[in-house]
């Protein structure tokens, strides 16, 4: 069967088995919406879980900045991996015993204040449409390749299929058909990564290939991938290169920003116990792990495959000519993912790394006068069976998990935005007498108008896929999840503290990330960049962490300066401590 078809039947099967699964687990009041009527079971909820946290940065991206950054981007794996942890121990248990639907309306009960509440709603939609922003952009890179039509096609039809299922399946359709798109996913991951490591190394368990002999060479496949691109004039992959400073504050960033994230948070308000709200951030870590032991194998392996490709009998010998190019290049200039311009006019195809002076001698010697081809990082996992020569339903494979990927998390995120609008904004401020079906109707809307956004924003991204992301996990570090953490584990801080605590830490993040991407994004208005950063090294993605320094020191500040919460709500704060039992879920 022709590619384009075979793709074509595994993403057509994945989507129309979503839409059934959402239209028989279709939500039918507002605690099926918000909550799956706190009835999901642990091990679901962490399969779930793991399908909204593994995001198109996760599957599509990530891989491909190990790729090109090495041991630099392993605080993705630390930070990310990290962050449940601290989740498992420190907010997951005490947010489900509370009995919260959403992130806000814990904010608001816990720091009596509608006007907490508020600021809680704007810091999560602010950090939701961020993230959500790098899923449309993976739906785009996935659809342009696979089903060939442009990124704005390929956006439109992932936002179509995304607002079926979310809209009409709440968090109960969201929940069961994260399942079957985490099943997809890791198929879809793990499958070619075994076929990779067996090619290269002999061994069929990636983690463990990634340490084991390259085949043709017979030395550690690590190093002779630090042969291959020092010989090209690129940094060593297993080499440090970002200062300390800035890996400390990035990998901390991603903790306290995973554990701040609203749409991953709001997967344990479904559990039934609060004992179940640890055991399923448990499962999660462990379904998590199955892709992320992984994907540094895949990282190192399609950098490898890449570098012979482009010189099949060595990096001293004759890079391939254009013209020879194989069938995966020619695929994917379709996209303009990878674009070819022949600086030296040889006809050949020079990979090199031209920004290194130290190498320009070497480079002018042979006669190359720039590196030729780019290749975008996110096209990395979604292109590795077409680069290692896999079967074409390996490569359908990978479409429909890329697309899984990418669809799951975005629908959780949207699902987050869409409480947060009709429960805390429109009946915890606007109109606190809606009807059941009145709410239900309003999370809708707020859901359809969310896609829309960022349909329209994922059209410009600001930059690849898990850059972005991670952009909104500085963002949840500096708003949410010191907030959070304050309102579990001390009793002194007051709704002023809180409320300015939020504010100074979200509006320090964003105009620090604008400062240095744009404002709100848009191309050539940034007055630095993360090559040469405003502050000491830290990069705009890094800036998390210190941002939730501002909000942890402001909130404290301002609470001593002004009158301490009321008794009732330090006794709150005491029995929430207690890790037993749950209260029924309200409605404020």
């Amino acid at each position: 069967m022709d590619q384009y078809y075979l793709n074509l039947l595994f993403v057509g099967a994945t989507f129309a088995l979503y839409i059934g699964i959402a239209f028989w687990a279709r939500a039918g009041s507002t605690e099926e919406f918000y909550a799956a009527n706190r009835g999901v079971h642990p091990i679901t909820n962490g399969m779930a879980t793991a399908a909204d946290w593994m995001s198109a940065a996760s599957f599509i991206s990530m891989a491909g900045i190990l790729a090109f950054s090495g041991y630099d981007a392993s605080a993705y794996l630390m930070g990310w991996t990290g962050g449940y942890v601290l989740l498992a121990l420190l907010l997951a248990p005490y947010l489900r015993k509370f009995g919260s639907y959403t992130v806000p309306e814990f904010i608001g009960d816990r720091f009596y204040s509608k006007t907490a509440r508020m600021v809680g709603v704007i810091c999560l939609i602010v950090a939701s449409v961020t993230y959500v922003i790098g899923q449309m952009t993976g739906v785009g890179v996935a659809f342009s390749r696979f089903l060939e039509v442009s990124n704005t096609a390929g956006l439109l039809i992932g936002a179509a299929v995304v607002f079926f299922y979310a809209v009409l399946g709440g968090m109960k359709g969201v929940t069961y058909t994260q399942v079957a798109q985490y099943i997809v996913l890791i198929l879809a991951y793990t499958i070619p990564a075994i076929f990779i490591s067996l090619q290269l190394t002999g061994n069929p368990v990636p983690p463990l290939g990634l340490f084991s002999d390259f085949e043709s060479s017979g030395q550690p496949i690590l190093a002779t991938l630090n042969t291959v691109i020092g010989e090209l004039g690129f940094a060593s992959y297993t080499g440090q290169q970002d200062t300390d400073l800035n890996l400390f504050l990035f990998t901390l960033t991603l903790m306290i920003g995973t554990a701040g994230l609203p749409h991953v948070i709001i997967r344990f308000f479904t559990v039934p116990k609060v004992s179940d709200a640890r055991y399923s951030a448990g499962w999660a870590l462990v379904f998590i792990a199955l892709l992320y032991l992984t994907a540094p194998a895949v990282g190192a392996m399609a950098r490898l495959n890449i570098i012979n490709t482009v010189y099949p009998n060595g990096v001293a010998e004759e890079s391939l000519a254009y013209d020879e190019r194989p069938e995966w290049v020619r695929n994917w200039e379709k996209t303009n993912l990878i674009q070819f311009d022949d600086k030296n006019n040889d006809g050949n195809i020079q990979i090199y790394n031209d920004t290194n002076a130290d190498f320009a001698p070497t480079a002018e010697q042979n006669g190359w006068q720039g590196n030729e081809l780019e290749v975008n990082n996110d096209i990395l996992v979604l292109a590795n069976p077409e680069i290692a020569g896999l079967p074409g339903w390996v490569i359908a494979l990978v479409a429909a998990g890329g697309l899984a990927a990418a669809l799951s998390t975005a629908a959780g995120l949207l699902l987050a935005i869409a409480s947060a609008v009709s429960h805390d904004l429109v009946k915890g401020a606007i109109n606190p007498r809606i009807s059941e079906k009145g709410e239900l109707m309003a999370a809708r809307v707020a859901m359809a108008a969310a896609i829309a956004v960022a349909t329209y924003l994922g059209l410009n991204p600001p930059g690849f896929a898990a850059q972005t992301v991670a952009l909104a996990f500085g963002i949840a570090a500096a708003s949410i999840f010191p907030v959070l953490m304050m309102g579990i584990f001390t009793k002194t801080i007051n709704n002023h503290g809180a409320v300015a605590g939020m504010i100074v830490g979200l509006v320090v993040t964003v105009l620090y990330i604008f400062l240095h991407k744009g404002w709100f994004f848009v191309p050539d208005t940034n007055s630095f960049t993360d090559a040469d950063p405003l502050f000491l090294s830290v990069k705009s993605t890094s800036f998390g962490a210190i941002g939730a320094l501002f909000n942890f020191v402001t909130a404290i500040i301002v609470s001593k300066m002004t009158a301490a919460p009321p008794v009732r709500i330090q006794e709150m704060v005491e029995s929430l401590r207690v890790p037993r039992g749950a209260s029924t879920a309200t409605g404020h």
